[in-house]
């Protein structure tokens, strides 16, 4: 965290990179790039600034890339063909992501904003860095179904990459450390802070709460918080949220470590932007909030690794709440809705 240097060993796939670990060239912060300036309500990153330090030029060719198809085997999809900006970088009535040929996914596609602060990704908490993420979705078959060799091959043949790079990192050919690099520039830009709830917990105008969400706010606090804590709204543990009573379609957790005790647990998401991205669940199985917490009220399954929150000492399973309270709750969620975010010009895909 103190040095650049220090990333690239933090690598999970170091042993896929093309290049040994190198400087950037002539990179200062900037305060003008979207997400160089760390939100005072927010805890301190994992991906600080220093890691990779923000800088217009970065930043422009991370959202090049991001937007650009070329990264994908048939040339159609790109990061941003699921990740939608006005949904807060999420997929917009798609249940689980569509790829290359319209293939599908098993996963319904997470918002991607303030990835800054975490540390690990995806529902199973896979990949464990911000700059080898990309990796995942560029070689999955079902996605973008590419390979890191041609992906490079096709970046430096390109008539304007090459000029980019070197522009940015100060040498050529254009390696895997630099695409990495790049990309995280414009992933770990996407802050989503200006909700009104910010404005109103940062006393800043604008920051008014009406009496249905001040209420809202305050059963959040004693029926949500829990997993949804800090102002990122979500504490990054893996969780068994009571959906089913087997798991043999999708394992969540239990993918990645094998373990038995993590059947079925899957990353609790951040509720920013949590009236934008619907569907919801890792499945994409809800359409909308009022059936998310109808879920938690009364649709909780028992199963082995079910999280003891949703355990209630009477017979019951979930959350209990009225009618009333579910209201207030979705008042209080659209609080959390960040249109200077979902509207940024500076992190659209730029027309040619």
């Amino acid at each position: 965290m103190k040095s650049m240097l220090l990333v690239l060993p933090a690598f999970g796939l170091a042993g896929l990179l093309t290049s040994s670990c190198h400087p950037d060239a002539d990179v200062q912060p900037t305060v003008t790039v979207p997400g160089s300036v760390l939100p005072a309500n927010f805890p301190v990153p994992t991906y600080a600034l220093e890691t990779n330090p923000p800088t217009q030029q970065a930043f422009e060719l991370g959202r090049t890339l991001f937007y650009d198809p070329q990264l994908s085997r048939t040339g159609e999809v790109s990061c941003g063909s699921c990740h939608q900006q006005f949904v807060a970088f999420a997929n917009a009535d798609h249940r689980v992501s569509h790829g290359v040929a319209n293939r599908l996914g098993t996963r319904n596609a997470p918002a991607l904003q303030n990835l800054r602060w975490k540390s690990n990704f995806f529902w199973d908490g896979g990949p464990k860095n911000l700059e080898t993420l990309p990796l995942a979705p560029l070689t999955n078959p079902v996605e973008m179904d590419e390979t890191l060799e041609n992906v490079l091959r096709k970046l430096n043949a390109d008539p304007d990459y090459p000029r980019r790079f070197t522009a940015v990192y100060g040498t050529s050919p254009i390696d895997s450390y630099q695409l990495l690099r790049a990309l995280a520039q414009f992933t770990a830009s996407l802050t989503s802070a200006n909700s009104r709830y910010d404005h109103y917990v940062r006393q800043e105008a604008g920051g008014t709460l009406s009496a249905s969400e001040l209420s809202g706010k305050a059963l959040f606090a004693t029926k949500c918080a829990t997993c949804h804590s800090t102002d990122l709204f979500t504490d990054g543990s893996f969780r068994n949220n009571g959906l089913d009573r087997s798991f043999a379609a999708d394992s969540g957790r239990a993918h990645i470590t094998r373990v038995a005790s993590d059947l079925g647990l899957f990353k609790v998401p951040s509720l920013r932007n949590v009236a934008r991205t619907a569907p919801y669940m890792h499945d994409g199985r809800f359409q909308t909030l009022v059936q998310v917490l109808d879920h938690y009220d009364q649709g909780v399954v028992d199963s082995p690794t079910l999280d003891p929150l949703l355990r209630q000492p009477s017979s019951q399973f979930g959350i209990a709440l009225s009618a009333q309270e579910k209201s207030d709750l979705l008042a209080f969620l659209a609080t959390l809705t960040d249109e200077q975010f979902i509207k940024d010009k500076r992190l659209a895909e730029r027309q040619p």
